[in-house]
């Protein structure tokens, strides 16, 4: 079983390499849940980090319909993705009724090249789920990256276990969202390919001065001053429990 960091950060993949994680799924963004990172960010990891990196393709946070002119970013996106070097690329891509694009989705599998495909978390929210593992079977992605049609994996832990079942090692079955110490190994019990994860903590940022009057992501939830750091004590330990359980 493979243990995989989301990481919105270089520091965050510097870490995953250091500590003996298998692979990174490189985003940006955190507030929208992932976008695709910048071109600096992707040449940088790909050429100097030393780890397997999955390239989120996400031209936007919102839903998962994309208009013509998105899915050609996204197809660009993938080229450039693949030419600085990256081992694999992760979109997701449904339909207006909240089933999967299949046609587009083989496109996006097809300018990947022959490098991994992951299908992330869009699959949590078709309106059938085992409907919607089968379809992506069918696109010839690699793996799929699932919470079981929850927000979190551990709640839905009984729809990734029919998932697993389901797939009958015809494509990967990777668990993520709210994944930590306290229960990988239930989780990796369900038979899953891989865990999700990125043990992520806040540290105040060291600017001297705070403007309190503004908020540059539009929102006062959104703290400026808190920095998203991987927490390497959770993610030495989540590595440490797979592996006992891969034994």
């Amino acid at each position: 079983m493979k243990c995989e960091l989301c990481a919105y950060t270089l520091d965050a993949c510097y870490a995953a390499a250091r500590l003996g994680i298998d692979r990174v799924e490189l985003c940006a963004s955190p507030s929208e849940g992932g976008v695709t990172p910048s071109m600096g960010a992707i040449a940088e990891v790909c050429s100097c980090v030393g780890i397997e990196t999955s390239v989120m393709i996400r031209p936007r946070g919102g839903d998962f319909l994309y208009t013509e002119k998105e899915f050609d970013i996204m197809l660009r996106d993938i080229r450039v993705a693949y030419e600085m070097g990256c081992t694999g690329v992760v979109f997701g891509i449904l339909t207006a009724d909240g089933k999967v694009d299949i046609k587009r989705t083989r496109l996006l599998v097809e300018a990947a090249q022959g490098i991994d495909t992951t299908f992330h978390r869009a699959v949590d929210m078709t309106q059938d789920y085992l409907q919607a593992i089968e379809d992506i079977i069918s696109t010839g992605c690699t793996r799929i990256l699932t919470s079981g049609g929850h927000d979190k994996a551990i709640d839905g832990i009984s729809n990734i276990s029919q998932a697993v079942s389901l797939s009958s090692r015809r494509i990967e079955i990777m668990a993520g969202s709210g994944v930590s110490s306290d229960n990988a190994l239930i989780l990796a019990s369900t038979g899953v390919d891989a865990l999700h994860f990125s043990a992520k903590k806040l540290i105040p940022s060291k600017m001297k001065y705070h403007n309190p009057h503004i908020s540059m992501g539009g929102s006062s939830s959104i703290d400026e001053y808190a920095l998203r750091v991987v927490d390497e004590e959770e993610v030495s330990k989540i590595r440490r429990l797979v592996r006992e359980h891969s034994r």
